[in-house]
């Protein structure tokens, strides 16, 4: 992402909420009677004070209308938690606490997906299915590889969700495990809004939005091999996420991609990239997760010796010239 960042400041009141909102050396000031938000924002995503007022005001009105929707639906969507937390042991390791983060989470998801494309799923079952249920599945061979090659300990992981998209895995990584401080990377500036409010309105204090491009963060000294575990869940091939994912992960660190049932072609094909990176295959974990299409595996990659300075490429060339 190239551009200044507009942040958010929100200035509690008796009635209605103040948001002041300074883009540039422009002030923009908007009032809310409902929860305000605001995440990050690129400079080219406007071009006049008319169509940043115009993107703020629908912005605040969709933070009130989900606010509104979740106060409705939360009975319904906790029914679906309890429901499936006695079939589900991923659902079951969850404190009642937990399962209504989750529960406030879906909800979200679900509302703010009427207005942008999130996902794909439109009803909170499969919401938590395919993509709850996956996404917690994928945490215990993070652990197992972790505390046996990397660590005598992982309750205080540093993690980073490359493409976080909404959220999946690291929101849910966040929740599951509160020690883990998580990066949700993602490019596109809607849904880092959308993990802004959600992450509030969960009140996750782990979580830190990055709103940026991979390839950029790769090259920056402050990220550049920080992470102790990269993942990355419906992203891109595995050649693509090697050159993503490991220049941001420590040596002795470890990247776990999230793929399908059978990704021996993918990963067997990835193996040069990898290498590339200063990194090597570890293992390939069936998970206790089962998508629509057989069984969900994870792909786990041990960081061996730093990457070297040329990658990440730039910006869009690993997608389009994959090593």
């Amino acid at each position: 992402m190239s551009g200044p960042l507009l942040h958010r400041q929100v200035r509690p009141g008796s009635g209605s909420k103040k948001a002041v909102f300074n883009f540039n050396s422009i002030r923009f000031e908007s009032f809310s009677g409902t929860r305000c938000l605001f995440g990050v924002i690129s400079s080219r995503s406007f071009h006049s004070p008319v169509n940043t007022t115009i993107i703020i005001t629908s912005l605040l009105e969709l933070s009130s209308n989900t606010s509104h929707a979740t106060a409705i639906s939360s009975n319904r969507t906790r029914k679906t938690i309890t429901s499936f937390s006695f079939q589900s042991p991923q659902l079951d390791t969850l404190t009642p606490k937990q399962k209504d983060q989750v529960s406030l989470y879906v909800d979200t998801l679900l509302q703010w997906n009427q207005r942008m494309n999130l996902t794909a799923v439109t009803e909170a079952s499969e919401v938590m299915k395919r993509h709850v249920e996956d996404s917690l599945a994928i945490i215990p061979p993070i652990q197992s590889h972790y505390l046996s090659k990397c660590d005598s300990t992982c309750d205080r992981l540093n993690l980073v969700d490359v493409g976080s998209g909404a959220g999946l895995p690291g929101l849910i990584f966040a929740i599951a495990c509160p020690g883990w401080n998580v990066t949700l990377l993602e490019s596109m500036q809607k849904r880092c809004m959308f993990l802004e409010h959600a992450v509030g309105l969960i009140g996750l204090s782990n979580v830190e939005i990055l709103c940026a491009r991979a390839e950029t963060v790769g090259q920056n000294h402050d990220s550049r091999e920080m992470f102790d575990v990269a993942v990355a869940r419906a992203v891109a091939e595995m050649r693509v996420l090697a050159e993503y994912c490991l220049p941001l992960v420590r040596v002795g660190g470890l990247f776990v991609a999230a793929k399908g049932y059978d990704p021996q072609e993918e990963v067997s094909s990835s193996k040069k990239a990898i290498q590339l990176m200063g990194a090597s295959i570890l293992a390939m974990c069936s998970v206790e997760s089962h998508g629509p299409f057989g069984q969900r595996t994870a792909v786990v990659c041990l960081k061996d010796s730093p990457t070297p300075k040329k990658y990440p490429r730039n910006p869009g060339t690993p997608a389009k010239i994959p090593l």
